[in-house]
């Protein structure tokens, strides 16, 4: 994976790929290390979270490991590792006005016109996702660089 541009937008799938041991995320780590252009946001977090706790309950992760790996989410984020972009009113207005338009078009998620919104709004060249719907999606709308969905 080559990312080029800047700034790159993490999604939740993203996110989780950094802090938890699934496919690619050796690739994603090898592309990210050393950058200081990383935007998150407290969705992208929120989701994590969720999947970790769906991991515990399908004994897939124990709690305690699952409670290390949110502590270390939490420290980075507010260590400063990832810029953060809010959840602000004109990003829920710019994900309606996501799906009122490419939303007519191709399957578009609620969660997913949010992250599309953050990104556009911080100012993000590169999105990284790892959900098929939220690439196509993307892809459809035109205005990012897709390096995990090539």
């Amino acid at each position: 994976m080559k990312i080029a541009s800047s700034p790159v937008y993490l999604d939740a799938s993203a996110v989780a790929k950094i802090y938890v041991s699934e496919p690619d995320s050796e690739a994603l780590e090898s592309a990210l290390v050393g950058r200081r252009d990383l935007v998150v946001s407290d969705l992208s977090v929120t989701e994590v979270t969720s999947a970790i706790a769906r991991r515990v309950r399908e004994r897939q992760l124990s709690a305690a490991h699952a409670e290390r790996v949110y502590r270390r989410i939490m420290r980075d984020v507010n260590a400063g590792e990832f810029h953060r972009t809010e959840l602000t009113a004109a990003a829920h207005r710019e994900a309606e006005r996501l799906l009122m338009g490419v939303g007519r078009r191709v399957p578009l998620r609620a969660a997913d016109a949010l992250h599309l919104a953050l990104a556009a709004l911080a100012g993000s060249r590169v999105l990284i996702t790892f959900d098929r719907l939220m690439t196509t999606a993307a892809r459809a709308l035109g205005t990012f660089e897709l390096p995990a969905g090539d």
